[in-house]
């Protein structure tokens, strides 16, 4: 279902009626407002929630709540400035509360609430962590994980003032007009280069740094990024994405309420539960835009039965774009022979790149065109070379484009030097963006190392092939055996492939060998079999596997179900894995 483009639903309606207030819209708040004064009734938030009627926000709804939430944090002594740090589970009065946050020139936090499988000790771990690299200040959260955090409160030399449980404010009263007054000229002296918020980057290979993001930078990236996917009012966002990871926060939040159109908003722990859920919600709301990292489309079409599809449709979504870690060829391919004969659109695929230092994307695919592929030599590539080959004396890679940069943002591709290299070779991204950040908070020398002040280099790997920006994995994780560049992306979509082992659910990386002066590559599989036949058998399947695509694995760890560990994105971890390298091998067969 293609998006109609009547003078009062098109693009340019929408983006001229925002630029015509652009002068008078400085913050986030501004657009919010102005939302809240030109749509009052219109939805904003649907919050879903499994087996019960969604709880909906209009825009003038939402800002009142917000106003309140805004007189409680003023009242307690929370001011312009201060970071504050929400750790709240799916609940619908969190979008408020985020708001409120903002809206008093405070800088806005999200952090993972503790998944029930972490241990209590660990969760805290990570927050003081966080919060000695970011400097927080405040943390809003719920009752039942007081006792867990409590401990940062009092610990001597902890950044943390103080604690707080708004959820269980008094949200039933509005504010007098005294404080309404008193909240608007606060809001009156917040400017377009002030903090807005403070993303954590997905720590995929290390620590997750605290990444800076001003008023213009968020501002500056809707606008540009509402271009490049033609945002209609006609359009509505379905999102399990969880806020604290920069997809789901700009992409399914920020942007949408930016230019009121509304936000379908379900639990990520829900989701995993019932993926399904999101194409319930898409049918009954009429979605049309959403966004998945790679994994989620194998995940769903490997979880999501013929029974629970009755009387739901992928009709109504126009774009479902691919996005926060390497595009996988294979990965469309099986999402479209699972859900094809319910309606997903010939062109519905869509591809982006973008990283939390950008805001968000970098590069997109246009709507309605098919994603551009080619396959490559992946020998050649290994050696930073771009070569097409359709034979089969050769093991090949599909690379799937990424589209190309946005308006504002530009690309280059640089050697370990920093200098740029031509078209067709491959080296390290380079980005420059009207929206990049404002460098990593309380880490002036980590800033340093990757922002010049005008490029940050990614540490992803990549390359440019006729005008298509192309992603192959990340810089650090590239295993170097004899000399050899190997992806480890390569193999594990190889060993995803082996019956035995769990869709998704493999990590390949290099092991230093001191000895031989040289790395060897490792692979860590989770697989629910238990027997040792079976377990030989798999070991021995994955290791011709590796073969198959010139790869010799020498050391394969195999794991229970859900033992791998994941980043917020859902992206392997293989830092954090490789750090486990010890209790893996009680697993070893």
């Amino acid at each position: 279902m293609k998006q109609k483009n009547s003078d009062s639903h098109s693009i340019i309606k929408v983006a001229e009626t925002m630029k015509d207030s652009k002068n008078q819209l400085v913050t986030v708040w501004d657009h919010w407002q102005y939302n809240a004064r030109t749509s009052p009734n219109h939805d904003a938030i649907i919050h879903w929630v499994a087996g019960e009627e969604p709880f909906r926000w209009t825009y003038k709804s939402i800002l009142e709540m917000a106003d309140r939430f805004s007189a409680h944090l003023t009242a307690i002594g929370i001011k312009k400035g201060d970071v504050c740090a929400i750790i709240i589970k799916h609940n619908p009065y969190f979008y408020p509360l985020y708001m409120a946050v903002a809206g008093i020139g405070a800088t806005p936090a999200v952090l993972a609430y503790p998944n029930p499988r972490l241990h209590p000790d660990k969760f805290r771990q990570g927050i003081e962590g966080m919060s000695q690299r970011s400097g927080l200040d405040y943390i809003l959260t719920q009752r039942d994980i007081e006792q867990i955090i409590s401990p940062l409160v009092t610990k001597e030399g902890s950044t943390i003032k103080s604690m707080y449980f708004p959820l269980e404010w008094d949200l039933v009263s509005p504010p007098d007009e005294k404080i309404i007054s008193s909240l608007q000229e606060v809001r009156a002296g917040i400017r377009r280069e002030d903090p807005f918020l403070l993303q954590h980057s997905s720590g995929t290979t290390g620590l997750q740094k605290p990444v800076l993001l001003s008023h213009r930078a968020v501002l500056e990236h809707v606008e540009c990024y509402f271009e490049s996917i033609q945002l209609t009012s006609e359009d509505k966002v379905v999102s399990w994405l969880p806020l604290y990871h920069d997809m789901g926060l700009i992409a399914a939040f920020h942007l949408p309420l930016a230019y009121g159109i509304p936000t379908i908003q379900i639990d990520p722990f829900e989701w995993v539960l019932a993926p399904v859920m999101l194409i319930e919600a898409a049918t009954k709301e009429k979605g049309t835009l959403t966004w998945l990292p790679n994994f989620a489309f194998n995940f769903m079409a490997d979880r999501i039965d013929d029974e629970e599809m009755e009387g739901l449709t992928l009709s109504t979504f126009r774009l479902i774009v691919n996005c926060s870690e390497p595009v996988r060829d294979a990965s469309h391919i099986r999402f479209r022979e699972r859900f094809g004969a319910y309606g997903l659109q010939e062109h519905a695929f869509s591809a982006s790149y973008g990283m939390a230092e950008t805001t968000f994307a970098v590069t997109q695919t246009p709507p309605d065109k098919p994603l551009v592929t080619i396959t490559v030599d992946r020998d050649a590539l290994a050696n930073g070379k771009v070569i097409e080959y359709s034979g089969k004396e050769k093991p090949t890679r599909i690379c799937v484009s990424c589209g190309k940069p946005i308006r504002g943002c530009n690309v280059k591709i640089v050697d370990e030097n920093r200098n740029p290299l031509p078209d067709g070779v491959v080296g390290e991204l380079a980005v420059t963006s009207l929206s990049i950040f404002d460098g990593y908070r309380n880490y002036p020398e980590k800033t340093a190392e990757v922002y010049d002040g005008e490029w940050y280099f990614t540490g992803d790997y990549g390359f440019i092939y006729h005008d298509e920006y192309y992603i192959i994995g990340r810089k650090k994780d590239i295993i170097i055996v004899a000399g050899k560049n190997i992806y480890p992306e390569d193999i594990e979509d190889a060993v995803n492939k082996v019956a035995g082992v769990l869709p998704g659910r493999v990590i390949a990386f290099g092991e230093e060998i001191s000895e031989l002066g040289t790395e060897q590559v490792s692979v860590v599989a989770e697989t629910d079999l238990t027997g040792e036949d079976d377990r030989a058998q798999l070991r021995r399947a994955i290791v011709d596997t590796g073969m198959g695509i010139d790869v010799t694995i020498a050391a394969i760890y195999l794991v229970p179900p859900r033992w791998l560990i994941k980043s917020s994105a859902g992206k392997p971890s293989r830092k954090g894995n490789k750090d486990r390298l010890d209790e893996m091998k009680t697993y070893a067969v």
